[in-house]
């Protein structure tokens, strides 16, 4: 069954109806340029209150290591989302488990990801030249298809919504599938319909 991530989550209403709905993880965004940021205090807050197999992730963006893991262990995350331009050698040194982020603007980006041993999962987002995720675009699916050749879990992202997340998982088969702008009615403000349709079609797919 694939898995499913909602992420920018950014309060607790959101957060416990998320998990209600059925989704598997939780993702909070760490990067200050982004209109989903949340503060630490706030996360582990909302983390206090999660069932116990609720995955929860933490987003960062060319984020000093020391901070990382110090906000890894202050708001308790299961494991850390890099979004940015985050080195190999980087990602040892962090205190959870790695989902490296890719944007996919071509066939050369896949390139690097042979180069990334020590993660969990690959998550590929759409590119945009002016963000750094949650922009609503998508990709050429053939790329992820293509990216399952490394043998490392793929997480789709990037411009999924019940409109489109059928055929994604029927073409690409990836491990987890991450929704954000798709199920919000404003960034950072989820819309708890559009939660449970995307969720309900997820669910469905054999």
């Amino acid at each position: 069954m694939v898995k499913i991530k909602v992420c920018g989550i950014t309060n607790e209403a959101d957060a416990l109806a998320a998990v209600d709905l059925g989704t598997d993880a939780l993702g909070f965004i760490f990067y200050r340029g982004s209109p989903r940021y949340v503060m630490p205090s706030v996360v582990r807050e909302i983390v206090s209150l999660l069932p116990p197999f609720v995955t929860t992730v933490g987003v960062f963006v060319n984020e000093d290591i020391d901070k990382v893991n110090s906000i890894i262990n202050f708001c308790r995350l299961t494991a850390v989302q890099l979004h940015g331009e985050e080195p190999p050698f980087y990602c040892e040194k962090l205190e959870a488990r790695i989902i490296k982020a890719f944007r996919m603007k071509n066939a050369a980006v896949l390139q690097n990801l042979k180069n990334y041993k020590k993660v969990a999962a690959f998550l590929l987002d759409s590119y945009d030249e002016a963000q750094l995720g949650g922009t609503g675009g998508t990709f050429d699916l053939r790329l992820a298809i293509k990216a399952k050749e490394f043998d490392t879990p793929i997480i789709v992202s990037g411009g999924l919504s019940k409109s489109n997340i059928r055929k994604v998982i029927k073409r690409v088969k990836p491990y987890a599938v991450d929704v954000n702008s798709g199920v919000e009615i404003s960034p950072g403000k989820k819309d708890y319909q559009k939660m449970a349709e995307f969720i309900k079609i997820v669910r469905s797919i054999k």
